[in-house]
């Protein structure tokens, strides 16, 4: 039968990609290739829209196994990753009364804030649960960091499990410079070398942060996450070594906590581009290959998170789990998706949990390793963005490394203007959230259900911006201000849909710009059609309309638009939607607003609101 198969395709002849791109072009009717479907992306490269077995021809990275350096198909030959689930509670006894019944729901792994870094309280925090089946990752203060340490050591040799224990504890100084663009007050190598002296029995913990998470969810480019975290690990790598200790102590101390967004492949590439990486620049140090593993916690992301439509936020962090999942990661926590207007409850918590469960117990995503490995478009994906992110690695170790960076406030700088950028992007609606800039749900209110503007994590980080620091705004944050406005106003808005004339045209621009004023949260009044501008228009003023949007063919509107804004004489807002060729002449005649694709969306709707809403 094999012999059979193989006869079969012999009848057909090999087809190059000049010839494909022939096929495609003549398809196009003669436009460039090149202009029409070669799209350049965020992180510096262009992608095409088809790859091929040339394309990865000369590849490296497509030589090794799973669990063989460098490591770019996983540092396991499986893939059964640890579901982690934050416990979020107001006292050590709570935290371990929720700790244990989640244990019991599929979760295997934890994270706990600690308060009090004492051995009393991590004995009620720990009290019952096997630390030798379940991952323990414990954060405080980074000042209490070694505290913490000490006290975990003491408690795991009382209860004879320093060996079984595997977990993390975030010693993270970086924070207050990253967040608040303050430097930490004390020497970060000399508190390092304490920390893991004070852990030097306990080998499966976890101890050196690389935060970058904090990047992702501060709107910073995956080429930029990729390349400040392998910055951030090579800078405890430089300090450690310099203060004597061997690599491999280090290395095996490392723990990356990376984000996740929605850029579905690109994100996958990330996460397989990053162990390679890291383990050429241990390698560098002098690490064995077997001690240049990488390990790697996964977050799904906050900043594309919304407050409107949030039940979104659920098909948003499924595609970022699942990303991170077939990437190999060691560990997931998917944030709940009420994250950004409350503290998670029992509802969204469980959910998250069971988002996780479904690729493992439906999917079976943890029973196939590396299963992108081979793919032309993933394994170019991660060439081309292992290449980026080590462009900006090499341009920080140019400049002191990853502290100077932080100190210097480089880091925060750069993420800020990709924050920015992408503000820019989703006002403009190149970069879309469902729910929030396009296809909004006119007629949600979502003041009533805000109980806190912060993250809703427990971390202690709010939606403030902090000067010198990393922004904190999501992308979805402007567009939210301007729905709450018109909520919180004494009139809600009117938009009135004036159809006329053609009906292909009337109906597709009514649709758009029910959209368009939507994501503002007005009241919107759609039609089937007049028969004249004056019936329109006199519709309209009985509706209450504050309003006109005027939806009809660019033809029509030399004629239709001028009558109608005439005829409507200032009684309300008097809007053309689309970019007609005569637009010079409608503005000559007084109309100034237009709605259209190339619109900036979120500034419209300010102007709008800055009109209505008094």
């Amino acid at each position: 039968m094999a012999e059979k198969k193989e006869l079969l395709f012999d009848q057909f002849p090999p087809v190059s990609t000049a010839e494909w791109k022939a096929k495609v072009e003549a398809d196009l009717k003669g436009a460039p290739f090149d202009k029409k479907l070669v799209w350049r992306t965020n992180e510096g490269f262009n992608v095409q829209p088809m790859y091929r077995a040339e394309d990865i021809a000369d590849l490296k990275t497509t030589d090794s196994l799973p669990g063989e350096y460098p490591y770019v198909r996983g540092t396991r030959t499986d893939n059964n990753w640890f579901t982690r689930q934050e416990i979020l509670a107001a006292s050590a006894k709570e935290a371990n009364e929720k700790a244990l019944d989640v244990l019991g729901k599929g979760v295997n792994s934890l994270g706990f804030a600690v308060k009090e870094p004492t051995v009393e309280e991590l004995k009620e925090l720990l009290a019952g649960i096997d630390l030798s089946a379940v991952e323990i990752n414990l954060r405080s203060c980074p000042k209490k960091a070694l505290t913490l340490a000490k006290s975990l050591a003491e408690y795991l040799k009382s209860e004879g499990k320093e060996k079984e224990f595997k977990g993390s504890i975030d010693f993270n100084p970086f924070k207050k410079a990253l967040k608040h663009g303050v430097e930490f007050p004390g020497d970060i190598a000399a508190m390092a070398v304490e920390i893991l002296d004070a852990v030097k029995d306990v080998p499966g913990v976890r101890v050196l942060s690389v935060n970058s998470d904090m990047l992702s969810n501060a709107g910073a480019y995956i080429f930029q996450e990729l390349g400040f975290a392998l910055s951030w690990g090579a800078e405890w790598l430089t300090m450690l070594t310099e203060k004597g200790l061997p690599v491999a102590e280090i290395t095996s101390r490392v723990k990356f906590n990376m984000g996740v967004s929605s850029n579905y492949f690109m994100e996958l590439a990330k996460f397989r581009a990053a162990r390679m990486l890291w383990a050429q620049i241990a390698k560098q140090y002098g690490a064995a290959e077997a001690d240049c593993k990488l390990a790697v916690h996964a977050s799904t992301s906050k900043f594309n998170q919304t407050i409107y439509d949030a039940h979104v936020n659920l098909l948003r962090s499924q595609t970022e789990c699942m990303s991170a999942a077939l990437a190999g990661v060691d560990s997931i926590t998917v944030t709940p998706f009420d994250v950004p207007y409350k503290t998670p409850d029992d509802f969204s918590e469980r959910i998250a949990r069971n988002q996780q469960l479904l690729l493992k117990e439906e999917s079976h995503l943890d029973k196939v390793v590396d299963p992108a490995g081979g793919s032309y478009y993933v394994e170019t994906l991660t060439a081309a963005i292992a290449a980026e992110a080590w462009k900006l690695f090499l341009e920080i170790e140019d400049k002191g490394g990853f502290l100077a960076a932080v100190n210097n406030g480089d880091v925060q700088n750069a993420v800020r203007e990709s924050s920015v950028k992408r503000h820019t992007d989703v006002a403009r609606r190149k970069e879309v959230l469902l729910g929030t800039n396009q296809f909004p749900n006119i007629n949600e209110m979502a003041a009533a259900k805000i109980e806190t503007t912060g993250c809703g994590c427990g971390c202690g980080c709010n939606d403030s911006e902090n000067e010198g620091g990393l922004p904190t705004a999501r992308a979805a944050s402007d567009f939210e201000a301007l729905r709450l406005a018109t909520e919180a106003a004494a009139n809600r808005p009117k938009v009135f849909m004036l159809t006329i004339g053609n009906l292909a045209m009337r109906l597709a621009r009514a649709q758009f710009s029910t959209n368009f004023f939507g994501c503002a949260g007005y009241e919107i009044i759609d039609n089937l059609g007049f028969d004249t501008v004056e019936q329109g228009v006199d519709e309209a003023l009985a509706k209450g309309a504050d309003i006109v949007v005027l939806c009809s063919s660019d033809d029509e509107y030399a004629t239709l638009a001028p009558e109608a804004y005439k005829y409507l004489a200032g009684r309300a807002e008097f809007v053309v939607a689309g970019a007609p060729a005569c637009m010079d002449e409608l503005k000559a005649a007084g109309i100034n607003d237009f709605v259209h694709v190339r619109c900036n969306v979120l500034d419209t709707l300010r102007d709008f609101n800055a009109r209505l809403l008094k």
